[in-house]
């Protein structure tokens, strides 16, 4: 068994490398709860089963090293057997009965007092919430406990595409005396009641949604309430961010409930539909003069024009090495690409594709690059450290440039072409109500046709409209909910309503049925005032008060231009430019 574990350390460099040109942050929460040494468990969520293990030991605080469990079958051939350990794995022999037996690797690296790390949902899978919590890693926990001496249970959190969160240890004090009791199955319910505590860590910890349509929606309305992705306190990000899939969880919220719902989800499904986010479209330059359907002289237009390519240009010559470094990492987004469609009704694991396809183009083009560059040099060792510093900034202002200007400038062409393309060519409303409902399957199995991305021409006006209506119809609706009163209540989740409003337990809610730990049980219910939840959105840099007002000047199409211009032409195109606020009105009536 090789110590050293050198394979261990060279697959977290890879995977710093790989992670540092997918994610734009990755930020660690909750470090100050990870020892700098000794025994732990970390137990993690589980969205797919690369980058969750990858981007875990990449950030893990004190860059300590984790051991993941592998079946003890593998460890037979000694050359494998000296890969897994020298790559951290831990062998589990799952055929044993015997629980000592099964944990025996387990128990052997926290005695040297190592960190395990176990993922206890079982497997990884793409599900707007957590789905089940095994007793796995609660057995190892105790029986080392049993075996050894204290241990601690660290619950750890990934959330993508914004950060991990380390919860705070989970001590073995309060079940180690059920588990050691020779009292007939004292040990399950012990093993039990510690796998609740980690499932209740880890539900606090992530964002969980009763289905696909709710955390679209609150996804959306987030997006909106902040549209500065960076304005956002990720320390507050799950607690925002559940709290708004709460309050589209309750669907008595409002009368006009069902309106912002298809409102948001429609504009969300636009925006996938046409690769664009509302962070990229809300930070355009674009004026009020550039939409179509206002009257503005060619000259106006012309100038609008001009400023967009003046600062197209400002923005490709800003950043030095545009032109090359785009070309170089051509095949990296082709290849991302690709991957993603292998899988494109997987969320979660479409990130997984983008970044293995990516990694390995980038281990393809860096290493030729840097020969291409260095035989130019003559193979000089000056030559070889100009070379990789080449490459090196090559990499590190091609991710500042893709992560900023250049998608902004894309996106403002794209509207720009949209904008500007004949309305004759823009989607029909039966071709468009493709485009205006997420594509989601509960069953992974099941092949859907894939839809084709539809071009700016013909979609721009359609997103930019639903962007108008999303904002509208969410003003309407935060402002309805702010003028209820004291008596109007929402849904929430048990932990947050703990903390900021109230718990309600039925009858049949019992501790002694809980194992004595005193928690709630599913059947309690949550509450929250809708009034509280509004002033806690402001508190936290939601732009709830300029959500109408902004829309009235913005670039995009508002209701009144679409009516206007649907005055003028009287064909079946105006059926998709009908005022949305006549359709607002007789819905919610």
């Amino acid at each position: 068994m090789s110590d050293s574990k050198v394979l261990h350390f060279a697959i977290r460099r890879i995977a710093d490398w790989s992670l540092w040109s997918f994610f734009t942050e990755v930020r660690v929460i909750g470090g100050e709860h990870v020892p700098l040494d000794g025994p732990i468990i970390v137990t993690a969520t589980h969205h797919n089963m690369m980058i969750d293990p990858a981007i875990l030991s990449s950030s893990f605080p004190h860059r300590r090293v984790l051991h993941y469990w592998s079946k003890a079958s593998l460890f037979a051939n000694p050359v494998l057997s000296w890969v897994l350990h020298s790559s951290g794995n831990i062998p589990v022999d799952r055929k044993s009965k015997n629980r000592q037996d099964l944990f025996r690797g387990t128990i052997e690296a926290l005695s040297r007092g190592d960190a395990v790390a176990l993922f206890p949902e079982g497997t990884s899978y793409t599900e707007p919430r957590i789905m089940q919590v095994k007793d796995g890693a609660a057995w190892a926990a105790l029986e080392y406990t049993k075996w050894a001496a204290e241990n601690g249970i660290i619950p750890a959190a990934i959330v993508y595409t914004n950060k991990s969160k380390f919860g705070e240890p989970v001590s073995m004090d309060e079940y180690k005396e059920q588990f050691f009791s020779d009292l007939e199955g004292a040990p399950r319910a012990a093993a039990k009641r510690l796998t609740r505590a980690i499932e209740r860590e880890l539900v606090e910890a992530t964002i969980n949604a009763p289905d696909w349509d709710t955390l679209y929606t609150a996804r959306m309305a987030r997006d909106l309430l902040w549209e500065d992705e960076r304005s956002i306190d990720l320390e507050e990000f799950v607690t925002i961010s559940q709290t708004l899939v709460d309050l589209f969880s309750t669907t008595d919220a409002a009368a006009n409930f069902l309106t912002v719902r298809r409102h948001l989800l429609g504009y969300y499904s636009l925006l996938q539909s046409t690769n664009l986010t509302n962070s990229v479209l809300s930070s355009l330059p674009l004026p009020p003069t550039l939409s179509p359907s206002h009257p503005t002289p060619l000259p106006s237009r012309l100038l609008t024009l001009s400023v967009l390519i003046r600062d197209t240009l400002a923005a490709l010559t800003r950043l030095p090495f545009f032109l090359f470094p785009l070309l170089l990492h051509t095949p990296v987004y082709v290849m991302g690409r690709i991957g993603a469609r292998l899988v494109e009704h997987e969320e979660e694991t479409q990130a997984q594709n983008k970044a293995v396809f990516g990694l390995l183009s980038c281990m393809m083009i860096y290493p030729a690059t840097f020969w291409a560059l260095w035989a130019m040099l003559w193979y000089t060792g000056t030559g070889a450290l100009v070379a990789a510093f080449t490459v090196w900034a090559f990499a590190y202002y091609h991710n500042r440039l893709i992560n900023g200007t250049l998608k902004r400038v894309i996106a403002a062409w794209r509207v720009l072409v949209g904008v500007w393309a004949p309305r004759r060519w823009e989607l029909s409303l039966s071709a468009l109500s493709q485009y205006t409902t997420p594509q989601v399957t509960d069953e992974p199995l099941v092949k859907i046709a894939r839809r084709r991305r539809p071009s700016s021409r013909r979609i721009m006006r359609h997103l930019l409209r639903a962007r108008g209506e999303a904002v509208k119809a969410l003003a309407e609706f935060l402002t309805t909910l702010e003028a209820s009163g004291d008596g109007k209540n929402v849904i929430a989740s048990i932990h947050l309503a703990k903390r900021f409003g109230w718990v309600e337990e039925n009858s049949s809610t019992s501790s002694a049925d809980n194992g004595g730990d005193g928690d709630a049980l599913p059947d309690a219910k949550g509450y929250r005032q809708a009034r509280e939840v509004i002033a806690f959105l402001r508190a936290r840099g939601a732009k709830i008060a300029t959500l109408d007002r902004k829309i009235e000047g913005d670039w995009a199409l508002s209701s009144d231009e679409e009516g206007t211009a649907g005055e003028s032409e009287k064909d079946e195109e105006d059926l998709v430019w009908v005022p949305s606020g006549t359709g607002l009105k007789q819905e919610d009536d």
